[in-house]
């Protein structure tokens, strides 16, 4: 029931984001994260562990969806500091997803190869879905994909990897693993 929830928390945070960046009101998001980010830290054994894990994915995210966004290949219609940097809901919406890596994602620990295929193709088709609702636009369609494709290949592998050390949920996990 908890992963089920979880699951659902992250949708409804996906749509906020998105759409409220749509509607010019990129702020939505960010409070519905922060909503579910306090329900999360919550239910956690070891809230300081699962919060070190939801900003580190935050710096991942920040980094990777720069990057998209210096090489001109994606551009977001809200929430910009700056023309070369991720926008701030697109940032709290990967300290969201961190969120469900250690519960609804839970599965995935150990499988690294599915989770590079599963990121390879869930990646791209988030962002694409986001862009059909208007909360991103691929400025180079063929290298925005590309990229994203490649990005969370790489991406999805180490964020449960991060989740794995930094589980808040099963904190001795990761030395029963050592």
């Amino acid at each position: 029931m908890k992963a089920l929830l979880n699951f659902v928390l992250f949708q409804i945070g996906w749509f906020s984001s998105v759409l409220g960046a749509a509607s010019n009101m990129p702020w939505l998001g960010p409070v519905v994260f922060v909503a579910v980010f306090s329900w999360h830290l919550r239910g956690a054994q070891r809230p300081d562990l699962e919060a070190g894990l939801v900003l580190a994915c935050g710096i991942v995210g920040t980094w990777f969806d720069s990057l998209l966004v210096a090489t001109g290949w994606v551009a977001y219609p809200a929430g910009q500091f700056s023309s070369v940097m991720a926008p701030y809901w697109i940032i709290t919406m990967w300290m969201l997803f961190a969120t469900t890596l250690n519960i609804s994602m839970g599965w995935l620990r150990g499988k690294r190869l599915l989770a590079a295929v599963l990121g390879a193709i869930a990646g791209p088709a988030s962002y694409y879905a986001g862009q059909k609702l208007g909360g991103i636009e691929f400025r180079e369609p063929a290298f925005a994909v590309l990229a994203l494709g490649i990005g969370w290949a790489f991406l999805m592998p180490l964020v449960l990897e991060l989740a794995e050390r930094l589980n808040g949920f099963e904190p001795n996990l990761q030395r029963v693993r050592a």
